[in-house]
């Protein structure tokens, strides 16, 4: 055999033996270990910062500001100015046979001026100053009830923190000065008139109930409702008159009731007179008795 053709028979049986050694060379080579990197680490979110609080934005907060800013401005306004004077006080010769023996005897006051509000302390003025409402007939506009003198004295201490005024309870004498209309009294039996409807709400008018302050004529110094709607508070302990001239009289140095004057919703006619006196416990509550502020000086 030609040796040419020997060699190249050798190369052709050797080449399918290196082509299986290559692959099974190229199998069994490991891989080379993929490493994926590693993500970046996310920043730490910053904490937000807790909102801030707004004290008026707070709704109840707000109102209840706006609300007592605005009856005590209310309050301000409506306090009418009573020149001093000297008057007859008790059972005079217009309140005529109505009258009831603690009227009795008259005698001369002497007062110094002050200033009395146009109108009975309100559901909303109360509501504002001791934030809840005791009265059982409910209404903004009504005047507060179901309030006891002792009550009255918490509301005023709070409402002069207030106001950093020194409003009070009026005297007895006070209170009916101002009902007669002061010194420009017309001598009515009523505060006002002598025509008990035009100027209160009583038992024969009133439906059983109280009704919104100042809707009746007012009196000669444009004061409302001291004659009925609700009975109202004063500062003094009931007592006897005395037929001695006085001035700026308070009334017993103690007792056992204190006076309210002016009659109520629920009253009849002769209850409403302006020299008609009534009395309670200091701690007596009722849906007919409320009050009214007074300020010696504004």
């Amino acid at each position: 055999m030609n040796p040419k053709h020997i060699i190249l028979t050798l190369l052709l049986m050797l080449c399918p033996i290196g082509m299986a050694a290559q692959s099974t060379i190229t199998r069994n080579k490991p891989k080379p270990a993929v490493t994926k990197p590693k993500p970046a680490a996310k920043p730490k979110a910053k904490p937000k910062p807790a909102p801030r609080r707004n004290n008026t934005s707070h709704s109840g907060s707000t109102s209840s500001t706006v609300s007592l800013s605005a009856e005590l401005n209310k309050l301000i306004n409506n306090m009418v100015y009573v020149a001093g004077g000297t008057f007859t006080m008790g059972a005079t010769s217009e309140q005529g046979s109505d009258a009831f023996d603690n009227e009795s005897p008259t005698h001369s006051v002497t007062l110094s001026s002050y200033y009395i509000c146009k109108y009975e302390v309100t559901q909303a003025l109360w509501r504002a100053v001791m934030g809840s409402n005791p009265s059982f007939s409910k209404g903004d506009n009504l005047p507060v009830e179901q309030v006891s003198w002792n009550d009255c004295q918490t509301f005023i201490n709070r409402l002069n923190k207030y106001t950093s005024r020194k409003f009070r309870l009026p005297t007895e004498a006070e209170w009916e000065f101002a009902a007669r209309g002061g010194n420009y009294s017309r001598h009515y039996k009523y505060s006002g008139s002598n025509n008990i409807d035009d100027v209160a709400w009583y038992g024969d008018n009133s439906g059983n109930h109280s009704h919104p302050v100042g809707a009746k004529q007012a009196n000669e110094l444009d004061l409302y409702d001291m004659s009925g709607n609700v009975w109202e508070w004063c500062s003094d302990w009931d007592g006897s008159y005395s037929s001695n001239s006085q001035s700026n009289p308070t009334g017993p140095n103690s007792g056992s009731y204190r006076v309210k004057r002016g009659s109520s919703w629920s009253y009849s006619s002769r209850d409403c007179r302006s020299s008609s006196r009534g009395s309670g416990t200091p701690s007596y509550r009722s849906g007919e008795l409320g009050l009214r502020l007074v300020l010696s000086h504004l």
